[in-house]
């Protein structure tokens, strides 16, 4: 049996479960609150670490409140994110208030998108996409080998 590292959407510890427990059932082993929330988790310098080294993917949408585009997908990343997790996190990150984040990744254009898993980047892309696409991109990406 495998084990999956991934972290709590409330007090952002990591936990290991079984790959078969990865479900909305999980609770975490610290603050015993439901490990995924299906909700994107606000992305801070204090934890992003943490949450970028899971084993399922996570996705970060680095926004900013003056960016029209942004706004304009949030629903999009919020509906996205009730439907696949626990399959695939969701992170969303101000590039105005986590600027030390952004500049780590070369941030350039908002909205961008990553897809990370166990620290590493499977995927980018810059600007807003429907829901269908943003579906299809996060599958197809979330689903290739590790």
């Amino acid at each position: 049996m495998s084990l999956v590292t991934t972290y709590c959407s409330h007090c952002f510890t990591r936990n290991r479960l079984p790959g078969d427990k990865v479900d909305t059932s999980a609770k975490c082993g610290r603050c015993h609150q439901p490990l995924f929330s299906h909700s994107p988790v606000s992305g801070r310098l204090a934890h992003f670490d943490a949450l970028i080294q899971s084993d399922i993917p996570v996705v970060v949408d680095f926004w900013a409140s003056w960016c029209g585009p942004c706004l304009q997908f949030a629903p999009v990343f919020q509906e996205i994110a009730l439907e696949l997790e626990p399959r695939i996190r969701f992170v969303k990150l101000d590039t105005e208030q986590e600027a030390a984040i952004a500049s780590r990744y070369a941030i350039r254009s908002i909205p961008t998108l990553m897809i990370f898993r166990g620290g590493q980047i499977l995927a980018q892309r810059s600007g807003s996409l429907p829901k269908s696409l943003f579906k299809e991109w996060l599958l197809s990406t979330a689903a290739a080998p590790k």
